[in-house]
């Protein structure tokens, strides 16, 4: 693993650079409606290719009953490994894409480590053509 990087923009701080968020409803639904989708154990990305100026990112963590503790937690590392790997994967490759992260149940109980790897795994399958994004 690489050193953190400031978000672009802000020098000293962290986060994602809003350019590389996807927050507004219109784009969750129609991310959610007309995408791909691509199940893993503890997560359901959705993806779709976008006419924005660079890949964007969406987060969903569904209350599932969990404290809000736990249920930020959750979000906090699908942020970090979005913004420390798939996001500059997909400038490097030049793909526009954007990408909605839902966390399942069983996102609650696995570790940093297992969510990152199945992020990384949809991300190569992505950038690899296995899973065709167009």
């Amino acid at each position: 693993m690489g050193k953190a990087r400031p978000a672009e923009g802000a020098p000293g701080r962290f986060g994602l650079p809003p350019s590389s968020r996807i927050t507004q409803t219109r784009d969750i639904r129609r991310l959610m409606r007309r995408g791909r989708k691509k199940k893993t154990s503890s997560l359901d990305v959705f993806f779709l290719s976008s006419s924005k100026d660079g890949p964007r990112v969406g987060i969903v963590v569904p209350k599932h009953h969990r404290r809000v503790v736990d249920r930020n937690r959750v979000k906090r590392r699908l942020r970090e490994v979005s913004r420390r790997e798939l996001l500059p994967r997909f400038r490097e490759q030049g793909i526009l894409l954007d990408l909605l992260v839902r966390a399942r149940r069983e996102a609650y109980e696995v570790s940093y480590r297992q969510l990152r790897r199945e992020l990384l795994e949809v991300t190569e399958e992505l950038c690899s053509g296995r899973l065709s994004w167009r």
